[in-house]
Protein backbone atom coordinates (compact mmCIF):
# COMPACT_ATOMS: atom_id res chain seq x y z
CA UNK A 1 0.00 0.00 0.00
CA UNK A 2 1.09 3.46 -0.71
CA UNK A 3 2.53 5.88 2.27
CA UNK A 4 1.73 8.85 0.50
CA UNK A 5 0.42 11.50 0.94
CA UNK A 6 1.61 12.65 4.22
CA UNK A 7 0.61 14.97 6.70
CA UNK A 8 3.07 18.07 7.33
CA UNK A 9 3.06 17.30 10.93
CA UNK A 10 3.30 14.45 13.61
CA UNK A 11 3.95 12.28 10.25
CA UNK A 12 5.75 9.55 12.26
CA UNK A 13 3.01 9.03 14.59
CA UNK A 14 0.71 9.46 11.18
CA UNK A 15 2.78 6.51 10.09
CA UNK A 16 2.83 4.57 13.01
CA UNK A 17 -1.18 4.52 13.10
CA UNK A 18 -1.30 3.44 9.22
CA UNK A 19 1.23 0.86 9.64
CA UNK A 20 -0.96 -0.54 12.41
CA UNK A 21 -4.25 -0.08 10.24
CA UNK A 22 -2.65 -1.84 6.67
CA UNK A 23 -3.77 2.08 5.62
CA UNK A 24 -7.25 0.89 5.78
CA UNK A 25 -9.71 2.80 7.60
CA UNK A 26 -10.73 1.08 10.95
CA UNK A 27 -13.83 1.75 11.38
CA UNK A 28 -16.33 -1.48 11.72
CA UNK A 29 -19.24 -0.17 12.73
CA UNK A 30 -18.95 2.66 15.08
CA UNK A 31 -20.60 5.04 11.92
CA UNK A 32 -23.66 3.29 11.97
CA UNK A 33 -23.27 1.06 9.21
CA UNK A 34 -21.70 -2.62 8.71
CA UNK A 35 -19.38 -2.60 6.47
CA UNK A 36 -21.00 -5.95 5.88
CA UNK A 37 -19.68 -6.25 2.33
CA UNK A 38 -16.02 -6.26 3.63
CA UNK A 39 -15.57 -8.57 6.54
CA UNK A 40 -17.02 -5.78 8.82
CA UNK A 41 -14.54 -3.58 8.23
CA UNK A 42 -14.63 -0.17 6.34
CA UNK A 43 -13.04 -0.58 2.63
CA UNK A 44 -11.34 2.77 2.07
CA UNK A 45 -7.49 3.18 1.70
CA UNK A 46 -5.37 5.81 2.06
CA UNK A 47 -4.22 6.97 -1.49
CA UNK A 48 -5.88 8.67 -4.44
CA UNK A 49 -9.56 10.12 -3.67
CA UNK A 50 -9.60 9.78 0.37
CA UNK A 51 -7.24 10.28 2.90
CA UNK A 52 -6.76 8.68 5.73
CA UNK A 53 -6.73 10.49 9.33
CA UNK A 54 -5.19 9.61 12.32
CA UNK A 55 -7.77 10.47 15.17
CA UNK A 56 -8.53 9.23 18.47
CA UNK A 57 -10.24 5.81 19.26
CA UNK A 58 -12.32 7.11 22.11
CA UNK A 59 -14.66 9.36 19.92
CA UNK A 60 -15.51 11.77 23.21
CA UNK A 61 -11.64 12.61 23.49
CA UNK A 62 -11.27 15.84 20.53
CA UNK A 63 -9.46 15.92 17.64
CA UNK A 64 -7.14 18.47 18.36
CA UNK A 65 -5.21 16.56 21.25
CA UNK A 66 -4.86 13.55 18.91
CA UNK A 67 -1.01 14.36 18.10
CA UNK A 68 -0.17 14.25 22.23
CA UNK A 69 -1.65 10.51 22.23
CA UNK A 70 0.33 7.70 21.56
CA UNK A 71 -0.16 5.54 18.81
CA UNK A 72 -2.05 2.63 20.35
CA UNK A 73 -4.84 5.03 21.01
CA UNK A 74 -5.25 6.72 17.96
CA UNK A 75 -7.12 4.94 14.32
CA UNK A 76 -7.50 5.14 11.01
CA UNK A 77 -10.25 6.71 9.91
CA UNK A 78 -11.77 7.68 6.47
CA UNK A 79 -13.37 10.87 6.75
CA UNK A 80 -17.08 9.66 6.04
CA UNK A 81 -16.98 7.46 8.93
CA UNK A 82 -15.01 9.59 11.20
CA UNK A 83 -17.79 12.28 10.88
CA UNK A 84 -20.79 10.05 10.88
CA UNK A 85 -19.21 7.44 13.81
CA UNK A 86 -18.66 11.31 15.70
CA UNK A 87 -22.06 12.33 15.26
CA UNK A 88 -23.83 8.89 16.65
CA UNK A 89 -21.06 8.98 19.64
CA UNK A 90 -22.29 12.43 20.25
CA UNK A 91 -26.00 11.89 19.63
CA UNK A 92 -26.15 8.96 22.21
CA UNK A 93 -23.93 10.99 25.06
CA UNK A 94 -27.00 13.12 27.23
CA UNK A 95 -25.75 15.78 29.59
CA UNK A 96 -28.93 15.48 31.47
CA UNK A 97 -32.13 16.84 30.62
CA UNK A 98 -32.73 19.02 27.66
CA UNK A 99 -33.09 22.77 28.76
CA UNK A 100 -36.34 24.15 27.35
CA UNK A 101 -36.00 26.66 24.61
CA UNK A 102 -36.87 30.10 24.66
CA UNK A 103 -40.45 29.79 22.44
CA UNK A 104 -40.97 26.52 24.30
CA UNK A 105 -44.50 25.82 25.23
CA UNK A 106 -45.13 24.32 28.89
CA UNK A 107 -47.65 22.06 28.21
CA UNK A 108 -47.13 20.06 31.34
CA UNK A 109 -49.43 22.58 33.38
CA UNK A 110 -53.18 21.30 34.73
CA UNK A 111 -53.76 24.58 35.53
CA UNK A 112 -54.50 26.58 32.59
CA UNK A 113 -57.60 27.95 32.24
CA UNK A 114 -60.43 25.80 30.44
Amino acid sequence: MTAEPLPLAATSLFRAVMVAAGWRCQCTGQCGHGHTRTEGRCRHAHGGSVLLMAAPADLATPDRIAATLPAQDLRAWCPGCHTAAQRLAHRGSTHGPRQPGLFDLDTSREDTPS
